[in-house]
């Protein structure tokens, strides 16, 4: 409908029509919210089922890499580098002259 529709419309029409359209989407809103309720009661339904499964318990990281400047600085190589580990690459020297024995 364009505009010039509407304006040949009296006002108890264009008052019904107002009430036909709030009703529908109301309607169509509530059937709407009813399937979003149910998928997210799904999804947290398999999240419970999955998050009860153990995890694998990740086995412990020794460090591979020491600060020769401060031996309690320890890096396991994984992650971002410390900056102990950048300031050492910068000067020039390798990450084989930090490896722990």
């Amino acid at each position: 409908m364009n505009g010039d529709a509407f304006e040949s419309m009296s006002l108890d029409e264009l008052w019904k029509l107002h009430e036909q359209i709030t009703s529908t989407l109301s309607h169509r809103i509530a059937r709407e919210k009813a399937k979003l309720e149910e998928k997210l009661r799904r999804l947290k339904i398999n999240n419970a089922i999955s998050s009860a499964e153990p995890r694998r318990p990740y086995p412990k990281v020794l460090p591979k890499y020491q600060n020769p400047k401060d031996p309690a600085q320890k890096w396991s190589g994984r992650g971002k580098q410390p900056r102990w580990v950048e300031a050492q690459l910068k000067a020039g020297k390798k990450l084989e002259h930090f490896r722990i024995a």
